[in-house]
Parts: structure tokens; C-alpha cells; sequence
């Protein structure tokens, strides 16, 4: 059993200790991808606070998620506070998928299709090669930009644009091939 499954357990039962472990070990990537959605809109007080939700929200939902998918909870419970930082900020703020998903999207076919959909991308996001996968879960995942990858992984940014189009392009065969239309 890895070490994050553990911590998730632990934190299950509300272990103070796992929390603060958790804290320290996933703050940096929650902060990031707070900067990264919100590209300078938030002060620093705004993203540190956004953070904090992030861990308090972990700490009242430790039993509503699954000790298997604690990076990937985190990732999303990050995003979801920067989107409500940003529209605290800005009451006009309003996200276009969030109207979508409230109208005719909401019937159970719809949401249905969407969940097969989601999990034959994760299938195809699993099948590209390593670097590729690194390169959008990067991307698409923790909202980096080109240049931040390209930095952190060592490779062009070029190389990383070219990377990000062919992967779509595969992503998007993938999905065709399968029988959804895009």
C-alpha cells in the first residue's frame, strides 16, 4: 500500500496527524493549481486562503472519498475553491460549462454518456506514452501552462506544444474509434 492510500485511511478516522502530513505534502501542488486557474487574478492572501478551504474541505469530507484517488481528490477539491475565490471576487464570474450542465445536459442519458465518455479518456490518457500523459495531465490536470512544463519536465516548449497537438489529436481518435462523436 503506498503512502498516500495510508494517509487517506488514517484521515478516514480523522487523524490529526495524517491531516497535517497530508497538509505538508500536497499544499504545494493545491497552490499551484490555484495559481495556475487563476493566472494572477487572486492575491496571495486570496490563494493561501483558497488553500486552507482545500484541506478543510479534505478534513469534513474524509469519509466521502476514496483513500485510492487522494491526489486526484485534492486536485479537484483545489479547483473548485479557485473557481469560488475568483467568483468572490467577481460576482459576475461565471464559468460557461457550469450553465451547460444545468440545462438539457442534466438528464440522466446525458449524464450517463458523460461518464462513459470520461472513463474511455482516462483509458486513452492512460495509453499515451509516458511523456505524453505527463505532458497533458500537466496541462489539462494541474493548469499548467507551456513554459511551466516545459521548465519543470526540461524539454522545449516547442517540443511540448508539438507533444500537447499530437496527443489531442490521438485522444481524439481514440474517442472516434469508440464510438463517441466530437
Amino acid at each position: 500500500m503506498d503512502e498516500n492510500k495510508r494517509l487517506a485511511l488514517r484521515l478516514k478516522k480523522h487523524d490529526d496527524e495524517a491531516l497535517d502530513r497530508i497538509i505538508t505534502r500536497f499544499t504545494p501542488l493545491a497552490a499551484k493549481i490555484i495559481l495556475n486557474i487563476s493566472n494572477g487574478a487572486l492575491s496571495d492572501e486570496d490563494v493561501e486562503e483558497a488553500v486552507s478551504d482545500t484541506f478543510v474541505a479534505l478534513w469534513k469530507n474524509a469519509d466521502r472519498f476514496d483513500p485510492e484517488h487522494l491526489t486526484g481528490y485534492i486536485c479537484a477539491v483545489a479547483k473548485s475553491k479557485a473557481f469560488d475565490r475568483l467568483r468572490d471576487k467577481n460576482p459576475a464570474f461565471v464559468i460557461e460549462a457550469d450553465e451547460d450542465l444545468i440545462g438539457e445536459g442534466s438528464e440522466p442519458d446525458s449524464i450517463a454518456e458523460t461518464n462513459e465518455i470520461i472513463e474511455a479518456l482516462k483509458q486513452g490518457v492512460n495509453d499515451l506514452p509516458e511523456t505524453d500523459r505527463e505532458i497533458i495531465i500537466r496541462h489539462y490536470y494541474y493548469y499548467q501552462k507551456v513554459a511551466d512544463i516545459s521548465s519543470e519536465m526540461g524539454i522545449p516548449s516547442a517540443t511540448v506544444k508539438v507533444r500537447l497537438h499530437r496527443a489531442r489529436k490521438k485522444l481524439k481518435k481514440y474517442l472516434t474509434e469508440r464510438g463517441f462523436a466530437l
